[in-house]
């Protein structure tokens, strides 16, 4: 056994180490300690709150509708036909200048006012009259093209229906209401929405608008799915699936300009200020207001700059390229808000295009400052534009009013019915 002495000889002996060394790396008074200059504290460089003027592009920025449609110009429209010489017969009664010959073969197809068309009064006791076209000899009645042709539910049923649609009722529960099966709910409103959009495009173009505002809501809308709509999938289309509803609308006015969902990318915003830009006037360039997103600055360099070529800066020297700028009518603001903790901590202007004076200048008479769609407003816009949603979710393009195939997936028509005209079989899906 060993001894408690041995241990205590072993804590002696560590202890004269530790001194020892300690003796050795503590510093001498003697020797003199060479003290390193201290270096002058130099302030944190802060970053420059100016804005830096746009230095511009080298090359168009590029948007997939402006090619296509380069690629694919429309064709000229048809010349006017002369109208039709008056007759000798009893004068006309009934007014049909707001009618057009419908039929293809049809010189005086879709022109108005032109007297061509005189009425041959109620075929079979009908609530509707007939009208015949005195140069191809055709008949239609007087609701051709509307969602009322082809019909035997009455006006006011119909009208109905869609208004609860529109104002936020379900299908299912609107056929309920209404005691009609829910895939003809489901008809009436795909009938509406395509009425819907020649009628925006027709009425929608020409503005002249002084500002635009730009937002996008991040919303839950039914499912947007491409390709044919059948029974397999009438509840998935009812399924929520959350989307970006992008809105452009004119604050004096309160006209919404147009409406879109889509993802929130750049191929997006490309495609939604083309369709702002298409409905302006020639020559209309309005005071643009959106948030932060940063992708609306292309997407309005694309449809309103030009190219320009900046001045020498050596007298030798190859000459510099020349930059895609902006209008120098152009402008452009930004709300930048600041989000922490889903609130709102801090709101900031920012001028991409023009100045803050000349800004000013166009919100001052207007009693109006730099603002965007805000959520009153867009509130106000969804619950308006419900029926518009979804309208777009289950609707397929026009061919007057698709984008081209970069930006919507292709839409597999379904064969026509047996119907008399020829429509898709169209089910709740």
């Amino acid at each position: 056994m060993i001894p408690h002495q041995f241990y205590y000889q072993l804590v002696v002996l560590g202890l004269l180490w530790l001194f020892v060394m300690l003796h050795l790396a503590w510093p001498s008074r003697d020797v003199t300690t060479q003290t390193k200059p201290a270096k002058p504290i130099t302030p944190r460089r802060q970053r420059a709150t100016d804005p830096k003027p746009f230095a511009g592009l080298t090359h168009t920025p590029h948007c997939a509708r402006c090619a296509h449609e380069a690629a694919h110009p429309q064709a000229p429209p048809p010349v006017r036909p002369d109208p039709m010489p008056p007759t000798h017969r009893r004068p006309r009664t009934v007014d049909t200048s707001r009618h057009f010959c419908p039929h293809t073969g049809c010189r005086y197809r879709g022109w108005l006012g032109l007297g061509n068309l005189r009425a041959n009064g109620h075929p079979s006791g009908g609530p509707w009259r007939q009208f015949q076209c005195t140069s191809c000899e055709g008949s239609f009645p007087e609701h051709h093209g509307t969602i009322f042709h082809g019909k035997q539910v009455a006006v006011e049923r119909l009208v109905h229906v869609l208004a609860c649609l529109a104002e936020g009722l379900g299908i299912r529960a609107t056929a309920r209401v209404f005691e009609v099966d829910p895939h003809t709910v489901l008809q009436w409103l795909v009938e509406a929405a395509e009425h819907l959009r020649a009628f925006c495009a027709y009425f929608l173009c020409d503005l002249h608008v002084t500002q635009i505002q730009l937002d996008e809501l991040y919303a839950v809308l039914s499912a947007v799915k491409a390709g044919e709509i059948s029974e397999a999938k009438a509840i998935k289309r009812l399924s929520r699936s959350p989307h970006w509803v992008w809105v452009a609308m004119d604050p004096v006015t309160k006209l919404l300009l147009t409406i879109d969902v889509g993802d929130r990318t750049l191929a997006m915003a490309q495609g939604f200020v083309h369709q702002v830009v298409q409905m302006l006037a020639p020559g209309c360039v309005p005071l643009f207001l959106t948030d932060g997103f940063k992708e609306y600055t292309t997407a309005l360099l694309t449809h309103f700059g030009h190219w320009v070529q900046p001045p020498r800066r050596q007298a030798t020297g190859p000459s510099p390229k020349p930059r895609w700028m902006p209008l120098p009518h152009l402008l452009y603001a930004q709300v930048i808000k600041t989000v922490r903790r889903r609130r709102l901590v801090r709101v900031r202007h920012r001028v991409v295009f023009g100045t803050l004076e000349t800004v000013n200048a166009v919100l001052a008479p207007l009693g109006c400052q730099i603002n965007t769609a805000s959520r009153a407003r867009t509130a106000y816009a969804s619950s308006s534009c419900c029926i518009m949603c979804t309208i777009i979710s289950v609707c397929p393009m026009p061919a007057y009013a698709s984008p081209c195939s970069s930006l919507c997936r292709p839409t597999a028509r379904a064969p026509p019915s047996a119907g008399s005209h020829g429509r898709p079989p169209w089910r709740l899906d």
